[in-house]
């Protein structure tokens, strides 16, 4: 019997993803505008330890992109029954990393959908330039949630899914909807802060200036990326 393909690492497709966001070509805010990002994040019973590490990295997208015009964000979860909540978009990182710090997690089903619905919402207002995914579960119908990050993508909101831990279901999942919106996956495990980190630090520079900003980005993932940068491709 045929022993199906080795998964790549995890560390070759984190430089994937990164290499991915930097080509992509995104359109900058106007000026004076921060760019607008959905930051979603699942906060089942599960996920405190992950909860806790992102609350402790939200500081990181702030300062990333101060000297893009900025960065407002949205902050949405799901816990519990049912529960889903999001903020206003906020432009302070301290606050932001304050109404996380209230949120404990709570066992439940995951609502991913409705994190790509309120995304959705908002960038019919005001375009939204990328939407974060956090988890580690996917247990809703793969074909509504593609379907509804496909309509993301077409108003040019692309989803990036960053998954924790091995669930091959959800790792799968996560890949599809990232791919029709013009998205990215990439995985992470649990004990890498720093590779969470340089993630969300990507995506935020990438929505508040696009791929030029993004190859300027301080760092040694950025510079990595910023050393393949072939020139301007057209989008996909």
């Amino acid at each position: 019997m045929a022993q199906p393909p080795a998964r790549p690492a995890p560390s070759t497709e984190v430089a994937a993803f990164l290499e991915k966001v930097a080509r992509m070509p995104a359109a900058r805010p106007e000026r004076g505008r921060p760019g607008r990002l959905v930051f979603a994040v699942d906060a089942t019973a599960s996920r405190q330890p992950a909860w806790d590490r992102a609350c402790a990295l939200t500081g990181e997208m702030f300062l990333a992109t101060r000297d893009l015009g900025g960065l407002a964000v949205s902050l949405a979860y799901w816990r519990g029954f049912l529960e889903f909540a999001a903020t206003p978009f906020l432009t302070d990182g301290a606050e932001l990393a304050r109404r996380m710090a209230t949120v404990s997690c709570l066992g439940g089903q995951t609502q991913i959908l409705r994190a790509l619905r309120h995304a959705m919402n908002e960038t019919r207002q005001d375009k939204v330039g990328a939407l974060v995914l956090v988890g580690d579960a996917v247990e809703e119908d793969v074909d509504a949630l593609c379907h509804a990050a496909g309509e993301l993508g077409l108003f040019g909101t692309p989803v990036f899914c960053f998954h924790e831990g091995s669930d091959t279901v959800a790792g799968n999942a996560f890949r599809q909807m990232a791919k029709v919106s013009g998205g990215a996956y990439a995985p992470f495990d649990s004990a890498a802060a720093g590779t969470l980190r340089d993630l969300l630090r990507a995506v935020a520079v990438f929505a508040a200036g696009g791929r030029a900003a993004l190859a300027a980005l301080p760092g040694a993932a950025a510079a990595r990326i910023a050393g393949q940068l072939p020139g301007p491709k057209a989008a996909r």
